[in-house]
C-alpha cells in the first residue's frame, strides 16, 4: 500500500510537471527557468531538482511515459502478427489508451500542447530526435527477438522501424501544421499514414492519365 510520504511526493512530482508544462506552452520553453516553474508548483529550487534534472528531464517527462508504453506494447503483440502490423497495432493501441497513460499526471489537452511545443521549439525537437532514435534502437532489438534474427547480421528490424520512425515524423509535423490539434486527427492521421506505406514504397505513384 502506498504510504503517505509516497502519496505527497508524488503529489508533489505532479505539480511540478503540470506547472513546467503550463509554463513552456504558454511562455515558451526558452524563456521559463527553473525557479519559475518551482515557484508556480509553490516548492523551492532544490525541491524541483530532487524530482527533475533540469527543464529538459521535465519536459519529457510526460512522453517518456507514452515511450513506455509503446515499448510494453509492442513486446505484447502476438507473436505470429507481422513486424510492420506489430508496430501499427502497438501505436495505436497508445493513442487509444492515451488519456489512461498520462492523465495520472496531466490533462491530455496539456500533453498534446507540449507535443506541439516541442515541434516548434529547436532545442526540444533536438533532443526529441535524439530520445526517437533511442527508442526505435529498443524497438528494433525487441523485434529481432520477436522474429528470432540478430539484428546486426539482419537489417531488417533496423529498416523496418526507420520506415515506421518516418511515418511517425511525417504524421507528427503534418498535425502540428494542420488546423485539427485533437486527439482524434492525430490518431487518424497516424493510422492513415501508415496504411499508405505498402503502396508509397510499392506501388506506382502514377494515375492512369499521367501514364
Amino acid at each position: 500500500m502506498e504510504t503517505l510520504r509516497e502519496r505527497k511526493k508524488q503529489r508533489t512530482r505532479e505539480a511540478l510537471l503540470r506547472a513546467a508544462l503550463e509554463l513552456f506552452t504558454t511562455r515558451g520553453y526558452e524563456h521559463t527557468t527553473v525557479d519559475e516553474i518551482a515557484e508556480a508548483a509553490d516548492v523551492s529550487q532544490r525541491t524541483f531538482f530532487r524530482y527533475f534534472a533540469g527543464k529538459e528531464d521535465v519536459a519529457f517527462a510526460v512522453q517518456g511515459m507514452t515511450e513506455e508504453h509503446f515499448v510494453a506494447a509492442v513486446r505484447a503483440r502476438p507473436a505470429g502478427e507481422a513486424p510492420m502490423e506489430a508496430l501499427r497495432q502497438a501505436v495505436l493501441e497508445g493513442w487509444d489508451a492515451i488519456r489512461e497513460t498520462v492523465e495520472s499526471a496531466v490533462p491530455v489537452e496539456l500533453y498534446l500542447r507540449m507535443y506541439r511545443t516541442i515541434e516548434s521549439t529547436p532545442a526540444l525537437l533536438a533532443a526529441h530526435l535524439r530520445r526517437s532514435a533511442a527508442t526505435e534502437e529498443t524497438i528494433a532489438r525487441l523485434l529481432a527477438e520477436r522474429e528470432g534474427v540478430d539484428v546486426d547480421a539482419d537489417p531488417r528490424p533496423r529498416l523496418a522501424v526507420a520506415v515506421f520512425g518516418g511515418v511517425i515524423r511525417v504524421t507528427e509535423r503534418q498535425w502540428c501544421t494542420g488546423d485539427d490539434f485533437s486527439l482524434e486527427a492525430i490518431r487518424q492521421l497516424t493510422a492513415s499514414h501508415l496504411d499508405q506505406v505498402g503502396p508509397a514504397l510499392t506501388g506506382n505513384w502514377r494515375t492512369t492519365e499521367d501514364r
